[in-house]
């Protein structure tokens, strides 16, 4: 079987990736870090304070890249250049930064997207003329993803996630209240937050705010 070689996708327009990158040797190591962040509230006669969680860092990738054109007795920068360009706008002059990247191997397919954080490049061997020949690329890539692959990824049809909906013909408090929470009778919490006197007062094309309930809480009804 031939042996898979990891490949870099290059975005070349907007969701699109048609530039490859093939790695000329594996890494030997992928390292990936993730961080989180918790603010801590303090709070009387506790030896831990109380933690909120705020938001999460993207998770960065770092890995080295092995280049060597020894043998072919070539330069090895038309090999290196390829990771640079990662890095710049200079080459990607219609989406007018920095390409987003894919990052593939063999059967996993796609297993990061992110975009190039920081590039250390380190030239090792050279011919007499100084061409030179060998290099190790240090690359750090941070996690990336569209507005969309979020939402998407956070389950927000959640009945413990506040959203919003828009009224159509023919809709009732307790008919949003069985599709959004499942439970036609817990119309109450909609009403309290959109200050609705008569339930039955609903136009089509108004919004509402549709509160969060916590799933341990029973509603009102």
């Amino acid at each position: 079987m031939d042996l898979a070689k990891l490949t870099i996708l290059v975005e070349t327009a907007p969701n699109t990736f048609g530039q490859h990158v093939v790695a000329l040797f594996n890494p030997n190591q992928i390292n990936l870090q993730k961080s989180v962040n918790w603010r801590l509230v303090p709070a009387a006669e506790r030896d831990v304070p109380a933690a909120q969680f705020t938001y999460g860092d993207p998770t960065t990738l770092t890995m080295d890249l092995f280049f060597d054109t020894f043998e072919a007795s070539t330069d090895v920068r038309a090999y290196t250049q390829q990771i640079v360009a990662l890095t710049t706008v200079e080459d990607h002059g219609n989406i007018h930064r920095p390409p987003i990247c894919q990052l593939s191997w063999g059967q996993f397919g796609v297993f990061f997207q992110g975009v190039m954080q920081n590039l250390s490049q380190r030239f090792t061997l050279f011919k007499a003329d100084g061409t030179p020949l060998r290099a190790t690329l240090g690359c750090t890539f941070q996690e990336w993803r569209s507005d969309e692959e979020e939402a998407r990824r956070q389950k927000k049809e959640s009945v413990d996630v506040a959203k919003s909906h828009v009224v159509r013909r023919g809709e009732t408090l307790s008919s949003i209240a069985g599709q959004v929470y499942h439970d036609p009778q817990r119309w109450r919490p909609i009403a309290d937050a959109n200050r609705i006197d008569n339930p039955r007062m609903l136009s089509p094309g108004q919004v509402l705010t549709i509160p969060a309930l916590q799933p341990s809480s029973p509603g009102r009804r």
